[in-house]
């Protein structure tokens, strides 16, 4: 099994997150592209050609296939390829729908694009499917809702997350611009 790769970027002030490290059962490439994306063992192209190569040349089972496309895509991110990862995401979701690593990088995507209505709807079914970093799913969406103009979503997303990851210190800095009102 693959574990998919968090993915941090930063957009403006605002740092959606992705948390999406596939673990990959057992060796190979498709696992070592796992660790790349990870550790950063390597440079992010090289970590990319390493999945790539994995992907054209590895029989991998359907989870570990789908699992590479999610870490392919997260590499491809963090070099702010993002139709390509868009593409990554797609396959692997194409391959497994449910697995919310994916459908959470693919929100944190769209934020990078300023595509925030796609993001919503991604980070929607992240959250749906308890996605293991569900702290980064409802912070991501609390970044789309607020670009999109809901304020008060925004804010109890955050608040959210930070009931999830009370450790995640961008959450406080998020917390700290709103202003709580209560007539």
């Amino acid at each position: 099994m693959i574990r998919t790769v968090v993915f941090a970027a930063v957009l403006a002030a605002l740092a959606p997150t992705a948390a999406a490290q596939v673990t990959v059962i057992g060796g190979g490439l498709a696992k070592d592209c796992y660790q790349a994306a990870k550790y950063r063992l390597m440079s992010e192209a090289a970590a990319e050609a390493l999945c790539t190569k994995a992907l054209e040349h590895e029989a991998l089972n359907l989870s570990n296939r789908a699992a590479t496309f999610t870490n392919r895509g997260v590499l491809r991110m963090r070099q702010g390829k993002l139709d390509t990862a868009l593409s990554d995401y797609s396959a692997s979701k194409r391959i497994s729908p449910d697995s919310g690593p994916t459908w959470l990088n693919e929100g944190a995507a769209f934020i990078l694009k300023q595509d925030y209505n796609s993001a919503l709807v991604s980070l929607d079914r992240a959250i749906e499917l308890d996605s293991i970093d569900l702290y980064a799913a409802y912070y991501n969406r609390a970044l789309a809702r607020e670009r999109t103009g809901d304020v008060e979503g925004a804010y109890y997303d955050f608040l959210k997350s930070k009931e999830l990851n009370p450790d995640y210190t961008p959450t406080d800095d998020q917390l700290a611009r709103f202003t709580v009102n209560t007539n």
